[in-house]
């Protein structure tokens, strides 16, 4: 399906919607005036609007993600058609920015979300130029104040060139993810950019990878792209098509280098080693792309002409008769230009993307939910009308047979509820038993991290630590042995829904093998501490040193190791975290949804059965009441999550010190007496409880996230068949009660119930060709 087929298809289905919704607007309002309150048609006009209001507003996200300086922001400004982001050597994202569209007319505006506060603070509006220094200026403010007004994320409002034909796509949303934060350790700019992009995978329509030139150029291969793709490779695999690799800064390519071609291959070679079959790659000059526009647009500065010229005139450069080079203007080039940049490849191959398979499942839901309305209507209209042609004492008979099968349905449906919640418990069993494995494993793995440490400080460390503390260390190597046995313990069959778990202990175990390891990073900067046992013999000979505590010769150095212990172990737990979380909400999102389908069929069950009595019962065809839980409807455990911790935090007065997606793991090591010894166990000790402290909150979180989730769809299905028996119930009640004082107009109310049975049958007519069309484009 093309973006032009997905628009027409977009266009009909909303223009026909919204009759339908006009129609039955009518239909209540003539039956108001009659004194029938026409409650049992207020679901289905409520889910008209909802459907309705989904097709305009649903939300697409490209997410762009960069693993070093590779112009992420360049790229995004040639997708907006502005300059309006700051390139990468001006300052990079610290944040999440969200780049929303807005009308060709409305002012641009850059929006400020801050943790705590639900509206945003205005940082700039105005044209491209203002925006953008008033953006680098606050990004500056950000960095220098260590993120003191706790901004969360952006939001820019800004007309994006690449859509601006595309109404239909109101929604979209490019987000430009967070680059290296300043104000953090080196560890944790690495674990950042690594969550930005595990919630992309996840949750976005689309994800773009910007990768460098100059660093594949020479067969080097991205240390994050290896992070996240070896793990992941069946996951990737069937996800393949939303994922993009955009191979920028092609135009630097120097005479001597390998063609690009060849290097295009290389990497391609490597992606499908990492698990990616058939990967995405597209090469790019963003810079070229973005001038190119400006240019076509008029809107190109001075700077912005002068730099296309020095830089990528001269490839159009022709020969006149004479002989002679003649460059034609930039506004003659431009379009060629933007061509070689492959940024309008790029952006329609995307755009394809996101209609062909976002875009189609969410028209086929709004379509399908109009047809249910529809069918709804002729439902009811069908029970009216046989209302008014039975005999009264018959109608009263089968009204009376009809409530007490309605009695029955609801004794099954909550029948299917107590169902639900069992499968409800194993779900946050499994989220528990993840949780709790990570926090053995981070456990675990710090506890190594410190005693290497002790081992490299004492030759008699064994026998030491086994005198000192024999039980401790017969904890610790169960600890470390037995993750294979914490897996066999799972009962009632967790496995069998969290198959992510089994993959936890393989992370656990090689976690501290991979890397630099704390006592590497605290040997390089001060070796005098870390060689030997009596680290400060100048001031103490008299005893032998315990290898647990560190004795420096100053509070700075004492200050020194205490910053270097937290900016190892506090991104080192924090990965650990990542990957957990990453495994528990893929699996857990999957056992939802395979919940979901259990709940569907057997509501679905109980429906048909309704179904078909009233057919039988009343002798007329009535449709089936199809259970649905459209995707526009169908929120991810991510976003979930993220609104739960936004209602926690935004009921605190105090900061929260770390959130579930990002946990606090710093620590404040005690520094004790005048020679300032660091004890080494304390530290252990204090980052134990720390993620105690976090796994503790983590896991009140997820249970409550889950136990909504799963109430919540429960719910959805038990109101679609409340709505389907109570529409009905009062259908019959409403004909009984106007049977009493109207039955002299019978013949006029049967003719006009036709009347609006022959218009229904209009527009449903004019939602079949549509939904044939979709299914034609339905994505493999």
């Amino acid at each position: 399906m093309s973006s032009e087929e997905f628009q027409a298809a977009h266009d009909s289905i909303y223009n026909t919607g919204t009759r339908l919704l006009q129609y039955l607007q009518e239909i209540r309002q003539g039956r108001f005036s009659e004194g029938d309150d026409t409650k049992g048609l207020q679901s289905v006009e409520d889910e008209i609007n909802k459907a309705l209001h989904a097709l305009k507003e649903q939300k697409y996200q490209v997410a762009v993600i960069a693993a070093m300086k590779a112009g992420k922001s360049t790229f995004l400004n040639a997708v907006i058609g502005a300059d309006v982001l700051a390139s990468e050597s001006e300052a990079c994202t610290v944040c999440r920015t969200d780049i929303r569209p807005i009308d060709a007319s409305a002012t641009p505006r850059l929006l400020e979300y801050r943790q705590g506060q639900k509206k945003p603070v205005v940082i700039a509006e105005g044209d491209s130029s203002v925006i953008r220094q008033k953006f680098l200026d606050h990004t500056h403010k950000l960095r220098a104040t260590a993120n003191h007004d706790n901004t969360t994320r952006f939001e820019l409002e800004h007309p994006i060139e690449a859509i601006s034909k595309l109404s239909s796509l109101t929604g979209f949303t490019l987000v430009d993810t967070p680059g290296p934060n300043e104000w953090e350790s080196a560890g944790f700019s690495t674990v950042t950019l690594k969550q930005t992009a595990l919630e992309a995978l996840r949750t976005c329509d689309a994800i773009l990878f910007v990768l460098d030139y100059s660093s594949f150029k020479d067969n080097t291969n991205s240390e994050l792209l290896q992070d996240l793709i070896a793990q992941r490779g069946e996951f990737l695999a069937n996800n393949t098509g939303k994922i993009y690799f955009i191979l920028n800064k092609v135009d630097r390519k120097a005479e001597g280098d390998r063609a690009i071609n060849d290097v295009i291959a290389d990497l391609k070679q490597a992606l499908i080693g990492f698990g990616i079959p058939d990967p995405i790659i597209y090469p790019t000059s963003a810079w070229q792309g973005l001038l190119a526009k400006l240019i076509q647009q008029g809107t190109a500065s001075d700077s912005h002409l002068k730099n296309f010229k020095r830089f990528f005139s001269a490839k159009y450069a022709i020969e006149n008769e004479e002989g002679d080079s003649v460059t034609p203007a930039p506004k003659k080039i431009a379009p060629q230009a933007l061509k070689d940049s492959f940024i309008p490849t790029i952006e329609e191959s995307v755009i394809q993307t996101v209609v062909q398979n976002s875009g189609w499942n969410l028209l086929s839901d709004v379509l399908a939910s109009l047809i249910k309305a529809g069918k709804s209507i002729e439902d009811t209209l069908n029970t009216r009308f046989i209302g008014w042609e039975m005999e009264i004492e018959t109608l009263k008979q089968k009204v009376e047979e009809y409530r007490k099968r309605a009695i029955s349905a609801k004794r099954k449906v909550e029948d299917v509820k107590n169902s639900v919640e069992q499968q409800k418990q194993k779900l946050m069993k499994g989220f528990s038993k993840g949780i709790n494995m990570f926090a053995e494993g981070a456990k675990t793995n710090i506890q190594d991290e410190i005693d290497q440490i002790a081992h490299s400080r004492s030759a008699k460390y064994q026998t030491t630590k086994i005198q000192n503390n024999p039980q401790k260390m017969e904890t610790q190597e169960s600890n470390t042995d037995n993750f294979g046995g914490i897996i066999e313990d799972f009962t009632e069959g967790i496995l069998e829904f969290f198959p992510g778990l089994r993959g936890l202990s393989k992370i656990f175990r090689v976690s501290v093998k991979v890397g630099e390891s704390l006592l590497n990073s605290l040997t390089k900067s001060f070796p005098e501490y870390l060689n030997s046992q009596d680290s400060y013999v100048e001031i103490e000979q008299t005893k032998i040193a315990d290898p647990y505590k560190i004795r420096v010769k100053s509070k700075k150095d004492a200050e020194t190791i205490k910053l270097t212990i937290n900016q190892f172990c506090a991104p080192h737990i924090q990965n650990l975290w990542l990957e957990t979380q990453d495994r528990l909400v893929r699996d857990g999102t999957r056992f939802r949804e395979e919940l979901v389908q259990i709940i569907k069929n057997d509501i679905q069950s109980i429906s048909n059965e309704l179904s078909d009595y009233l057919g039988q019962t009343l002798e007329v065809e009535f449709n089936i009441n199809k259970i649905q839980f459209p995707k526009f409807k169908f929120k991810g455990i991510d976003a979930v999550i993220q609104r739960q911790q936004d209602v926690i935090i935004g009921n605190k007065s105090q900061k929260i010190s770390g959130t579930c997606c990002q946990p606090d793991y710093y620590v404040d090591i005690p520094i004790q007496g005048n020679v300032y010894d660091i004890d080494l166990k304390e530290t252990a000790r204090l980052i134990q409880q720390k993620i105690d402290e976090q796994v503790s909150r983590n896991q009140r979180l997820l249970e409550r996230v889950i136990d909504k989730q799963v109430s919540k769809d429960f719910r959805d299905a038990e109101q679609q068949i409340n709505d389907y028996m109570n529409k009905f119930q009062e259908q019959f009640d409403s004909v009984l009660r106007e049977r009493k004082t109207r039955e002299a107009e019978k013949e006029q109310i049967l003719a006009t119930v036709e009347t609006q049975k022959v218009k229904l049958n209009e527009y449903l007519s004019e939602l079949a060709p549509i939904q044939a069309s979709l299914n034609n484009w339905k994505p493999v």
